[in-house]
């Protein structure tokens, strides 16, 4: 029987470079059986966390906005898979406004165990993503037997369907989906 795979797509604009990757991943993470949703932050909204912590006692955040459902969806998960375009040298605003909004999950029965980050960013270096990478380990670090299990990185797109130029970004998105 195939994992729940949670993919959750942080960038907001259409042809995204990142949603793109992501949706590789997703035909991937398909193709080897498990059962995916598919998670885009476009039209949806998320206030910021008022850090009243509510949602230790509750379970639940006590803002009324997208960001209860898609929490919700993260817990009943067994994998997450992040997907985000890289501004400068960051994850988005709101992916981790979504990840301040999580914080119910802490205290919760979580089922997810391992976590994935795919992104892209304009800068082709090795490192250029390695801040959101640390972001996303502190994040993991707060929850017992999680783990970052991998991690993708397109550099040198920075338009709309610019990942379609290299194609082997699309392949490892697509294995990175494949070998959850």
């Amino acid at each position: 029987m195939g994992k729940n795979v949670l993919i959750i797509s942080t960038s907001l604009r259409n042809n995204s470079n990142s949603e793109i990757l992501a949706r590789e991943a997703e035909r991937g993470a398909v193709s080897a059986g498990h059962n995916v949703q598919f998670v885009s932050l476009k039209d949806k909204n998320i206030k910021f966390c008022t850090g009243c912590l509510a949602c230790q006692i509750l379970g639940h955040c006590t803002i009324n906005d997208d960001a209860n459902e898609i929490t919700s969806k993260m817990k009943e998960a067994d994998v997450i898979v992040w997907c985000t375009p890289v501004y400068y040298y960051e994850m988005t605003g709101q992916m981790k406004t979504l990840i301040d909004r999580a914080n119910s999950l802490f205290a919760s029965k979580y089922k997810f165990k391992d976590v994935y980050l795919i992104s892209t960013s304009a800068d082709t270096s090795e490192d250029s993503a390695q801040i959101v990478i640390d972001g996303i380990k502190g994040w993991i670090s707060c929850f017992n037997g999680v783990n970052f299990s991998g991690s993708l990185n397109a550099g040198g797109v920075t338009n709309p369907l610019d990942i379609q130029k290299y194609p082997q970004y699309l392949e490892k998105a697509f294995e990175l989906g494949s070998k959850i």
